[in-house]
């Protein structure tokens, strides 16, 4: 088995459009074909769209786009973007009058940071297409992960910037990789070595507080202080799977959420995570589960390790050096 990069996974390309002053962005991943798609959602507070659509039961089976982006709800117009340039060639589920394109898309909320009264609209999200290849995954504060943060129990001033990461494996043809946006309540753990990477800050803004021991002490507080997380993603495998197996290998790959992140899929967060079938390869489900779990586990590590500091908000590359 060796790592591969999420893009060598044939069949997709991807794009992002950010605005780094505002702290927002939106990535696309294309699949001009179409390709079976499936979706989790564990948090309780989810921005999705077209989810419904992605049912096993209901009639659509491929996707032709899968929109990640910030701005909370209001990124979610990124997708009309998205939309008008699949429209524009010819890429879309055939009504005969035109193709009509099927895009699911899910949201982080990141108004807390940048500009709030900026976010993904139309035009950025047609401008990720653009941008869209198949040549390198970029990974840190880009598309998606512009905005995002970790460790915000204790406010934002203790916060800590995260960003957009991917990570890919093949194993003698097999291929899974994952690409994700951490905008995570609380703490971000490395399962190998057990190290804590990034979360909320203590009084010396130099080491990191407990985001569970936090939470467990204040547990009789039922407000709301929680808002604002979520952390969304893709596992791409070229194995051929049905939509029902796909949305199960969805539901495998939030293991890696689980492993990495403490605490996921709170009340407070909508994660999400879809799964694509982009190839042909006959391969196990149980298989490309555990792999998918495996990849998604790197590459929330890796929105950690990529990220730069951005609004006043340190990453954690800066507390390494300092």
């Amino acid at each position: 088995m060796r790592q591969i990069d999420f893009m060598e996974i044939e069949g997709i390309k991807v794009g992002h459009a950010q605005d780094l002053k505002a702290a927002t962005g939106c990535t696309v991943i294309i699949s001009e074909k179409g390709t079976t798609v499936g979706v989790d959602v564990r948090g309780g507070a989810p921005g999705t769209r077209e989810t419904d659509l992605l049912n096993p039961v209901n009639l659509v089976h491929k996707a032709h786009a899968i929109l990640l982006a910030g701005g909370s709800a209001f990124g979610l117009d990124a997708a009309a973007g998205v939309m008008q340039y699949l429209e524009e060639n010819n890429i879309g589920f055939d009504v005969r009058v035109t193709r009509v394109p099927i895009v699911c898309g899910a949201a982080l909320f990141d108004l807390t940071i940048g500009d709030h009264r900026v976010r993904p609209d139309k035009e950025m999200g047609y401008h990720a297409c653009l941008n869209a290849s198949s040549v390198e995954c970029r990974q840190g504060c880009i598309g998606a992960g512009t905005g995002a943060t970790v460790g915000k129990i204790l406010g934002m001033g203790r916060a800590m910037k995260s960003g957009l990461g991917c990570f890919a494996l093949e194993a003698e043809g097999l291929k899974v990789g994952a690409l994700v946006a951490v905008n995570c309540l609380g703490d971000v753990v490395d399962p190998l070595s057990g190290k804590k990477l990034a979360g909320p800050l203590n009084d010396d803004m130099q080491t990191l507080a407990d985001t569970e021991e936090i939470m467990i002490k204040s547990y009789s507080d039922t407000k709301s202080l929680f808002s604002g997380n979520t952390t969304i993603g893709v596992v791409a495998t070229n194995a051929a799977f049905t939509k029902a197996q796909a949305t199960k290998l969805a539901s495998m790959a939030q293991n890696g959420y689980a492993r990495t992140m403490r605490p996921a899929h709170s009340m407070y967060d909508g994660d999400t995570i879809f799964a694509i079938s982009a190839g042909s390869i006959e391969a196990d489900l149980s298989v490309v589960g555990l792999l998918a779990a495996r990849v998604m586990e790197r590459a929330v590590i890796a929105t950690v390790e990529n990220a730069k500091s951005l609004c006043g908000l340190k990453c954690c590359a800066d507390l390494k050096t300092s």
